[in-house]
């Protein structure tokens, strides 16, 4: 046991945001995938990648919906780059221990069927920030930068990549018209 609960070599990872446009290692495969019984939300506070602790931004985090199906990317690791990946991959996702580290089965466009790791979001933590309504989570996202940039900029890169794969969200869509608008009026009220 490794002390994240993964006792096994880890072959898949799943992508349901970022790391489908960043994974920040090169995936020997790419497949789109979902998962059931999970939703992408923009349910996380962001303290340091796209806000800071005095102004918190917003990112996605897989939240468990009994009904929910959440599609992504399937994002394959070379056996031989495992444990520098899974390092990786730590050091970016568990930095406040928002999300849980959880191995879920996925069904792949091809239908096979894999088990990947993935970063679940904790309801417990305080970061968790579910249930806000879009207008909201619109409010907060234009507004909120930090260490990898403003927080509509991944918002845009996400919906954007999602659409690219054949796997637009219509939330997402909304949330990036939304905080287009914010953005267009904050550059247009005078100083």
């Amino acid at each position: 046991m490794n002390g994240f609960g993964v006792m096994r070599k880890i072959e898949w990872v799943f992508g349901y945001g970022s790391l489908i446009w960043d994974p920040g290692f090169a995936p020997v495969e790419r497949a789109r995938a979902w998962v059931t019984g999970y939703a992408r939300s923009f349910c996380l506070r962001s303290i340091q990648h796209r806000g800071t602790s005095e102004r918190p931004g917003l990112v996605l985090g897989l939240d468990e919906q009994p009904d929910g199906e959440c599609g992504g990317l399937a994002l394959g690791i070379a056996d031989s780059d495992h444990d520098e990946v899974l390092a990786y991959l730590r050091a970016r996702e568990l930095v406040t221990d928002a999300y849980r580290e959880t191995i879920l089965p996925l069904r792949l466009e091809d239908g096979r069927r894999v088990e990947a790791l993935a970063y679940v979001m904790r309801r417990d933590h305080w970061q968790y920030a579910g249930g806000l309504d879009l207008s909201e989570q619109a409010r907060i996202i234009a507004r909120a930068q930090g260490g990898r940039g403003p927080n509509a900029e991944y918002l845009f890169n996400t919906a954007a990549h999602l659409a690219q794969i054949g796997l637009a969200d219509a939330v997402m869509d909304h949330l990036t018209d939304e905080v287009r608008k914010l953005l267009e009026s904050d550059r247009n009220r005078p100083a």
